[in-house]
């Protein structure tokens, strides 16, 4: 019976990324593929042993049960895969929902699964049913053994195969429909090789979201209550810098978030650019400021950059639980703030 040490690539093992681009590149040789609302997920099947791990290599069997047997029923003893669990509440797929899942009481997640069961939306294999590694064969070849294998993946309602098209048209279509169900569209070279732990993908969103550490806090004027959350990205020194701020919470979130930060209170918050006082154009009405063990990550929807920090104020969309702090980096502000540059040269 082959275990999970017998893989050619095990637990820990670094997903591929995707690099935040304006644009869906226009030349052959590229195969788009949706960008799912869920959360990242590598699969692995070894005999009776199954693991499910994030893209920050945390496991994450324990909070989807339900995909774990999934797996295990299967007729298929052996592979790695590559995908995004998801799961769909009233037609629609809900990142709240996952989010839910995150819950350290084995009884609830249980009644969870019961009650909104997860689905693992399939979009590479690493390893094939034979046990042979794939990462360093091209994208149709990986393809092609996917789709093989998932042929074989029965009973398949807790399993989807992700649609992928060569069509810039289509793919452009795909991105006309982002919402609730897409968060983008990714494009893959069809002869790159499956590349551990870098952006060897290209990704394009309709909005320009960053994900960033909470690194302070801010209470309200007169107030025991969070008024705004100071964000933060790693610089390439792995220094957190402060970078904006987000102040968009409601009255209704405020109790609860204050308590989840107070206890995360102590930590040495911003180890780079550190926020300073209010500016005379800051709507933030105290300069003082909380430090916080850098443990949580919002994902923040946000104008224009300048100076790798937000010009304005951002939007809160998420918490992050998926994603690792050390995740978070400059590059995301530094990608999307190169078409201003450039039009700044032009001007």
């Amino acid at each position: 019976m082959p275990t999970l040490a017998d893989l050619p690539i095990r637990p820990g093992f670094t997903p591929m990324e995707a690099k935040l681009v304006d644009a869906l590149p226009s030349e052959p040789g590229w195969r788009f593929e949706p960008k799912w609302d869920g959360f990242r997920c590598l699969a692995f099947r070894a005999g009776d042993e199954v693991e499910l791990r994030a893209k920050s290599g945390k496991p994450l069997g324990r909070y989807f049960p339900d995909v774990v047997e999934a797996l295990k029923a299967l007729p298929v003893e052996t592979f790695v895969v590559d995908g995004e669990l998801t799961i769909a509440v009233d037609g629609e797929l809900s990142f709240e929902a996952l989010q839910m899942r995150l819950h350290p009481a084995a009884s609830r997640v249980a009644k969870l699964a019961a009650v909104q069961p997860a689905t693992l939306v399939l979009f590479d294999c690493l390893v094939d049913a034979k046990g042979a590694s794939l990462t360093e064969a091209p994208l149709r070849e990986r393809r092609r053994a996917l789709e093989a294998l998932f042929k074989r993946f029965k009973p398949t309602d807790r399993f989807r195969l992700s649609p992928g098209s060569d069509d810039l048209a289509e793919a452009r279509g795909w991105l006309a429909q982002t919402g609730a169900a897409l968060d983008g569209v990714v494009a893959k070279r069809l002869d790159g090789p499956y590349v551990s732990g870098e952006r060897a993908m290209l990704k394009v969103k309709r909005m320009r979201t960053a994900d960033c550490v909470v690194g302070g806090f801010r209470y309200e004027a007169d107030s025991d209550q969070v008024g705004s959350l100071l964000l933060g990205l790693y610089d390439e020194g792995g220094r957190l810098d402060h970078v904006g701020f987000t102040a968009t919470i409601t009255d209704a979130e405020r109790p609860d978030l204050t308590r989840r930060l107070e206890k995360l209170a102590g930590g040495a918050g911003f180890t780079g650019d550190a926020p300073g006082g209010p500016s005379r154009w800051s709507t933030e009405r105290t300069g003082e400021w909380t430090p916080l063990k850098p443990e949580l990550v919002v994902e923040v929807r946000y104008d224009h950059v300048t100076g790798d920090r937000f010009r304005h104020g951002t939007r809160l969309l998420r918490f992050r639980p998926d994603k690792a702090p050390e995740q978070c980096t400059l590059a995301q502000l530094r990608a999307e703030a190169a078409p201003e540059k450039l039009a700044a040269r032009l001007a």
